[in-house]
């Protein structure tokens, strides 16, 4: 029975570009979540008015890949400590947030939070916030599988490629073959 994840982290190309190779993993769509305007475009989003984030909804098998497993990826491949900023990219459209699908999720990702926190996995405290999933929009139809149609772009080249690289290599176990 599968299951769904949903994340922001940032520019959700970078997020779907490393989540489409993960092994269990069925289907990644980007999107908006988490504002207050009804089917937001990309323009709107950016625009920083919406309240809604970038971010990836993970269709997953959780027989073959765990919930904590797509976390412990997720708080790899960005910057958990920048309120609403990853790298160059800024605004509230780029927070890191998880929205959880149910009261399990929740308490993995709080729990996961507090141990990364407590281990001072990074010199500045988590900002990620944790919600219950809100609806979710799908992105315009160019959005998804960015980095696959695009490898080629200057963005792609720079800032996604590495993060797919990084967790290639961190997560090399839970990487499609």
């Amino acid at each position: 029975m599968s299951e769904q994840a949903t994340f922001g982290g940032g520019c959700f190309w970078c997020i779907e570009a490393v989540f489409e190779q993960l092994i269990g993993v069925e289907k990644v769509e980007s999107g908006y979540a988490g504002g207050h305007v009804e089917d937001p475009t990309y323009k709107q989003v950016c625009g920083a008015g919406t309240g809604h984030a970038e971010v990836v909804r993970i269709t997953f098998d959780p027989a073959v890949i765990t919930y904590r497993d797509l976390l412990e990826v997720f708080f790899v491949i960005h910057d958990p400590t920048t309120l609403n900023r990853q790298g160059a990219d800024a605004g509230p459209q780029y927070r890191s947030v998880i929205f959880t699908h149910d009261e399990g999720q929740r308490a993995t990702a709080t729990q996961l939070i507090a141990e990364l926190t407590e281990s001072r996995a990074w010199p500045r405290p988590v900002v990620t916030e944790v919600a219950p999933a809100p609806r979710f929009w799908k992105a315009e139809e160019y959005h998804q599988g960015y980095f696959r149609n695009n490898g080629h772009q200057g963005y792609c080249q720079a800032v996604v490629a590495p993060k797919v690289l990084k967790s290639r290599e961190k997560f090399a176990r839970l990487m499609r073959a």
